[in-house]
């Protein structure tokens, strides 16, 4: 495809690219405007759509083109947007797998079309590890023995010799989900303290959220869940809904423990309403951005790209802490 082409085409998806012939001083003044091709998963979340904004604006301080398509939660609309930006030839693809499974396939003809794939958020699982260039993104087993670890600083804290914990997991199959579930049963196994009573899974959406809340109580009774370990704040608010119509005090009746860190989530920490909050950042563009310009210049760049994340909880001083942007 002649640069022509290629211009009008991303004309069509994206009017910022009519600024955006040469790149910034990041990337270095003159140069052609590389194009990424990102297939967001979808905006279920505060967080979704925070990263998608981050995106959004890296590629626009980064000089460079952004063809941006979201799957709205469907693998196969993910698939096809690939195939598409295969057939546009941008230079680098950029995607947030909604689960782990059926990529191969896909991502053989991007190779053999010689883009390279950075994988965001979230893995894939392949025997063919060649099948992307890098992942970066938070390492989900090490949120999920934060979590853990939480939990049981809390039980030391109140002397607790037993607790029933129910755990709102994300999408099935999806990298968050396993790896958050395996490091919180990692840093709890061997603790006779703590029982995992069920898992069930929210989607990360906050109706599904609720919807699972509402069935774990009718099934267990407001006596019988101290814990809930939810992967994300959408579906922590969405159980906040429902333990509030069930008479039950968040976080001093049933101990609440999320993920990601959002500002509607981080004011119900600060509120008391939420005991803890394993920060999963949505602000990845930039670090994008950087591996993408520097695949541009034939350098090698890491497998695995982790940004540096904490822990919010009852135990610190958030007054200081400022806002989360998403």
């Amino acid at each position: 495809m002649t640069m022509k082409h290629r211009l009008l085409a991303l004309l069509l998806l994206c009017c910022a690219l009519v600024a955006g012939c040469g790149r910034t001083d990041k990337a270095g003044a003159g140069a052609s405007a590389l194009v990424v091709g990102f297939s967001q998963l979808g905006s279920e979340s505060g967080w979704r759509i925070g990263n998608t904004a981050s995106m959004e604006q890296a590629a626009k301080d980064w000089g460079f083109g952004l063809m941006l398509e979201n799957a709205n939660q469907r693998q196969d609309k993910q698939i096809a947007a690939i195939r598409s930006f295969i057939s546009y030839q941008v230079d680098v693809i950029v995607f947030s797998p909604i689960v782990q499974t059926g990529w191969d396939n896909v991502l053989n003809e991007a190779k053999k079309a010689g883009i390279p794939v950075i994988l965001m958020d979230r893995m894939i699982d392949t025997g063919d590890d060649t099948l992307y260039t890098a992942y970066i993104g938070a390492d989900f087993l090490a949120e999920g023995r934060r979590a853990g670890e939480f939990l049981k600083r809390k039980a030391d804290a109140t002397g607790a010799e037993h607790m029933n914990i129910v755990e709102i997991t994300g999408t099935e199959d999806s990298t968050p989900m396993r790896d958050r579930q395996a490091g919180f049963m990692e840093a709890i196994a061997g603790d006779g303290r703590f029982e995992v009573i069920e898992s069930v899974s929210g989607d990360f959406l906050r109706s599904k959220g609720e919807e699972c809340m509402r069935d774990l109580l009718k099934r267990y009774g407001p006596e019988g869940i101290d814990v809930v370990y939810s992967h994300n704040d959408e579906m922590t608010l969405g159980a906040l809904k429902v333990l509030d119509e069930a008479g039950l005090k968040p976080a001093e009746d049933v101990i609440l423990i999320s993920v990601d860190g959002q500002q509607e989530a981080i004011d119900a920490l600060k509120a008391g309403r939420v005991n803890c909050i394993v920060e999963c950042t949505p602000n990845l563009g930039d670090a994008v951005m950087a591996l993408v310009d520097a695949l541009s210049k034939g350098e090698a760049i890491p497998k695995r790209n982790h940004p540096e994340e904490t822990v919010f909880t009852e135990f610190d001083d958030l007054s200081g802490l400022a806002p989360r942007g998403y």
